[in-house]
């Protein structure tokens, strides 16, 4: 929080400092809007802090996150969002310009959104049993699906690393991964430098599209892993069967609920039918990184059959 609150003006900062005292690690986002009150979102609910921010403040706010330099994150703010250090992200709205169908900056900022960033290491040790094939010690393909909020991303991240360090207990031998993040949520790249840990053979690719990176990624670090969030695009197919059939494994992510959801998803049910996907693993909305479904490719067609623990 410390972190994060030096982006503010002195005189907002001490009001939220004030707010949230000994309850620093409940904050999960804190949301300024212009002519609005701040809102300060906890594990516990929202917190509402009656200060009405003017148009000035918001634009200190972004002098600041852009380290007084907006132009050269101009890129950033084209595409809605500032990874800052500590790998906290910036969700910014506003007017947007827009040039041939492509948004290429925001004017007249309205809000910013600081998404508070923590890793929880272990996140993933509930699921790992159905992704490593410690055999060949690799990884099964295996799409990950949850609704939005169910931790997809945390558990991912955490996948990544202990798949890119190697884990002693199972005597599993840490192997190179590349990593497309697409968004800048994974690795959290700042000025280079990951502000995650994402293990010590990953090799990330940030702010370029899945399709693009992959392709990228496989013809010049020779990935063993290719990993990507929240597929979905159309794009994604050729990216990922191409991945797949250069003898890469793959991990991905995808929003749904149901097997039912996948399969009613034009480009899941198309990868699916491509038999690309090992394993489909459904996480649980209650336990979090816990697994509520497993299934894995039936060997005799394209459908899928449900895994016993």
């Amino acid at each position: 929080m410390n972190d994060i609150l030096k982006y503010f003006p002195e005189k907002i900062s001490k009001k939220i400092a004030e707010e949230i005292l000994d309850k620093k690690e409940t904050v999960e986002e804190i949301r300024l809007r212009v002519q609005r009150p701040i809102i300060l979102k906890c594990k516990d609910g929202d917190k509402i802090i009656k200060y009405a921010l003017s148009t000035e403040e918001i634009l200190s706010c972004l002098q600041m996150i852009c380290e007084n330099s907006i132009y050269t994150y101009q890129n950033q703010i084209s595409e809605g969002f500032i990874t800052v250090k500590g790998g906290h992200r910036v969700g910014i709205t506003g007017s947007c310009v827009v040039d041939k169908e492509k948004v290429i900056n925001i004017n007249y900022i309205y809000s910013l959104n600081f998404r508070i960033a923590r890793q929880i290491i272990g996140s993933s040790n509930k699921i790992l049993k159905y992704i490593l094939n410690p055999a060949e010690n690799t990884v099964y393909n295996t799409l990950i699906i949850a609704p939005p909020g169910a931790g997809k991303t945390t558990i991912l991240r955490d996948l990544i690393r202990q798949i890119a360090s190697g884990m002693k207990e199972t005597k599993f031998k840490a192997i190179n991964v590349g990593v497309v993040d697409e968004r800048g949520e994974i690795a959290a790249l700042y000025k280079g430098v990951p502000q995650n840990d994402i293990g010590i053979k990953t090799d990330v690719i940030e702010n370029v599209h899945k399709s693009i990176g992959m392709r990228m990624l496989i013809r010049s670090m020779a990935p063993k892993v290719i990993v990507a969030d929240e597929i979905g695009n159309e794009n994604d197919i050729e990216a990922i069967q191409y991945a797949v059939c250069s003898g890469c494994k793959g991990i991905f992510t995808a929003h749904g609920n149901t097997i039912e959801d996948v399969m009613l998803n034009p480009v899941l049910k198309t990868l699916s039918n491509n038999r690309i996907f090992d394993r489909l693993i459904f996480l649980s909305n209650n336990a979090k990184g816990s697994a509520k479904e497993v299934y894995e490719m039936n060997p005799k067609n394209t459908t899928y059959q449900k895994l016993g623990d």
